[in-house]
């Protein structure tokens, strides 16, 4: 378990469950749902598949490129800790998983589901041919505010579709930071990326570009939101949060010096998600 949860980066699900609770959370009170554990339940399931076979996908696809890079030759696969045809029996078994899940929310999720994993798992393929694999990645994890607004309420709303725009930006915006560690391998290899294509300097700007466009949707998603009695104080906690946030990973990594990527990557945008899923959920509820 311990392997497989490795495998998949279980610890990045910080990065889109609290969005994916905002939208479940915000459609209940919008449509003044009841809460039900069964329900939130099966959302928290939908979440965990999709990431677990989008994740080891990845792994799977991406294994002799893998094995090549020094930064990545100890993951699972080629380090041979798991076997790469079980990797594949992992994604198969999830990507069931998911499907089955959203058949037990409503026929919408249900419907929409092949959708998610022709993007989620499509992704895995994309720094083969196209320099936008970033924002395939950032529209994959966008899903989640939307589908989880959608199992609640069962259609869909501006709210959570602002959201989910801040989420493509976000995502792509610091996948494009991340990227920056693997330039002169990706260019080895013929593998495409904003940065093999752009250079690191025109990468940032574009990833700083992407990260205002984010703030622009979360302060229009927090806007809509405190327009109702329900949010107000700790939904613009959250939201100034957030944004301070953004701004303080680009203050981190230079094009010339990129020993704090990880910070930037995994702790700010961490925290971030965290403070402002807590914040707007916290209003939903109390």
């Amino acid at each position: 378990m311990k392997n497989y949860l490795s495998l998949i980066k279980f610890s990045h699900t910080i990065f889109a469950l609290p969005f994916a609770l905002m939208g479940f959370f915000i459609a209940l009170r919008q449509f003044e749902v009841s809460f039900e554990w069964s329900l939130f339940g099966l959302v928290i399931l939908c979440m965990v598949f999709a990431r677990s076979a989008a994740m080891a996908f990845n792994r799977y696809i991406d294994r002799d490129i893998d094995s090549k890079n020094p930064r990545t030759v100890m993951r699972e696969i080629p380090a041979g800790v798991i076997p790469a045809q079980s990797a594949l029996w992992f994604v198969i078994l999830n990507s069931a998983l998911f499907v089955a899940t959203t058949w037990l929310i409503n026929p919408l999720c249900f419907y929409l589901s092949p959708v998610a994993l022709l993007v989620i798992l499509g992704y895995s393929y994309t720094k083969r041919f196209t320099a936008l694999c970033h924002f395939v990645l950032g529209l994959g994890l966008s899903f989640a505010p939307i589908g989880a607004y959608i199992a609640a309420g069962g259609a869909f709303d501006t709210i959570p579709l602002l959201y989910a725009f801040a989420v493509l930006c976000w995502v792509s915006g610091f996948d494009i930071i991340y990227a920056l560690q693997d330039v002169d391998f990706d260019n080895s290899l013929n593998l495409k990326s904003i940065p093999t294509r752009m250079g690191k300097t025109n990468a940032l700007r574009l990833s700083s570009f992407l990260h205002i466009l984010c703030a622009g949707f979360i302060i229009a998603a927090g806007y809509l939101l405190t327009q109702t009695p329900v949010f107000d104080t700790l939904t613009w906690l959250g939201t100034g949060v957030f944004v301070l946030m953004l701004i303080y990973q680009h203050t981190l990594v230079k094009a010339d010096d990129l020993t704090k990527v990880n910070l930037a990557f995994f702790t700010t945008n961490g925290i971030a998600s965290l403070i402002l899923g807590l914040c707007v959920v916290v209003d939903a509820v109390v």
